[in-house]
């Protein structure tokens, strides 16, 4: 098992004070939106095994099976399949979805067959891979996740009182779910002249004054402030606004448009940059592709709580690329073992935590903020005081499962 040393990043819409804090470090004065824990080729975690640091996307090719096991290698290949963050959000990220593995398999192929850069600024698809992703609340979190049903989009554009919606809301009313969705969904991402002018206006009136709306009309008001101009804000009414409490979370699959609003918590995610954006963002906006793979169907604001497990308290999610589960360790509580067989990351939020060493017996211990992670082939086990997650995959790993057919047979 390793110590992660890990990237922060500093995107803009990053808090200045969760990560350190949390992390017991003092505040760089710049944003600290993002710390990384994972493999991603952009930033991969760096490792120490007694030659220098190195980052563990190399680690993991220089020992395949050994590294990631051989369940998780014929399933996903020689990669991790997830990314592990810390998110601390002070301002609104981009109002956006992700593709299905087909939309992304396909996507990927067509941009390199038209011979567009990985890199480009304009590439929609940089990997063949899908990104469904979970947010764990770790203080209180807001953001916004899936369309509201029809009705309920149109009562929102008639609290506005804007003459040039009532077409909208009409619509909303009488088309068929899919058919409304659709049509309004396109028609607010490219809004004639004085409409969005006129929304801004409506949403910050209306949020003075109190009424059935009002929770919503002030966090909308507040992104015209953020991103004056921005028809994001017009697709952004069409969306459930979800508060997580600490420990709920959020699982968001494939074409469910969403944008985190607020909060600090952790994120983790298919190990893929394909992100189609169509709003509050000064990044590259795809509206035309986002409306092909967006899955115009009104859902619920389903919150995820954990389920319990022999003392592991699992979120539970529908794909396998990921598996996360929260640990609330008490002090005296004996050592709970860690199953082998597939990677893992342990992530540290509060308190303090050991892993120990089955075969070697040597501890690593880690505080919040902090990472291990612990190759495959490696049997540990944790105590502490303290809040714990862990990350791994979501395939079966057990002594049944077929042998894996490429990777070295043993680490060296």
């Amino acid at each position: 098992m390793d110590l992660l040393s890990n990237t922060v990043q500093p995107y803009a819409w990053g808090s200045r004070t969760a990560i350190p804090r949390l992390m017991g470090t003092p505040p760089t004065g710049e944003p600290q939106a993002e710390l990384w824990m994972g493999a991603h080729p952009a930033a991969p975690s760096r490792v120490d095994r007694g030659h220098g640091p190195l980052p563990l996307d190399r680690v993991l090719r220089s020992d395949p099976a050994t590294e990631l096991g051989p369940p998780t290698l014929r399933r996903f290949g020689p990669r991790l399949p997830f990314l592990l963050k810390l998110l601390a959000a002070d301002a609104p990220l981009s109002l956006q979805v992700h593709p299905d593995p087909a939309q992304a398999e396909a996507g990927f192929a067509l941009e390199n067959a038209l011979g567009v850069p990985l890199d480009a600024p304009h590439r929609t698809y940089r990997d063949p891979h899908h990104k469904p992703e979970m947010i764990v609340a770790l203080t209180p979190f807001e953001g916004l996740c899936g369309f509201r049903s029809p009705p309920q989009c149109a009562d929102l554009l008639d609290a506005l009182a804007v003459p040039a919606l009532r077409p909208h809301a009409e619509v909303l009313r009488t088309r068929p779910e899919a058919v409304a969705l659709a049509e309004v969904f396109a028609a607010f991402l490219s809004p004639p002249e004085g409409l969005l002018g006129a929304v801004t206006a409506a949403v910050t009136a209306v949020a003075a004054h109190v009424g059935p709306h009002q929770k919503d009309f002030v966090r909308y008001a507040e992104l015209t402030r953020t991103h004056p101009g921005d028809p994001g804000l017009l697709a952004a009414l069409m969306l459930h606004r979800v508060e997580l409490r600490p420990g709920e979370a959020l699982f968001l699959g494939a074409g469910v448009p969403h944008a985190y609003l607020s909060g600090l918590g952790v994120e983790i995610m298919a190990n893929s940059d394909n992100v189609l954006r169509c709003g509050l963002t000064s990044k590259h906006v795809a509206a035309a592709e986002l409306l092909r793979v967006v899955r115009f169907t009104a859902l619920p604001s389903r919150v995820l709580t954990p389920a319990e497990q022999a003392g592991e308290e699992i979120y539970p999610i529908p794909v396998d690329d990921f598996r996360l589960s929260r640990f609330r360790l008490g002090g005296g509580e004996p050592p709970r073992p860690l199953p082998a067989g597939a990677p893992q990351i342990v992530l540290c939020v509060a308190g303090a935590a050991r892993l120990t060493s089955a075969a070697r017996g040597d501890t690593l211990r880690i505080g919040p903020g902090r990472s291990v992670y612990v190759p495959a082939a490696e049997t540990v086990s944790l105590e502490g005081e303290g809040v714990v997650f862990r990350a791994t995959v979501g395939i079966e790993v057990g002594p049944d499962a077929p042998p894996v057919v490429h990777g070295k047979a043993k680490r060296t």
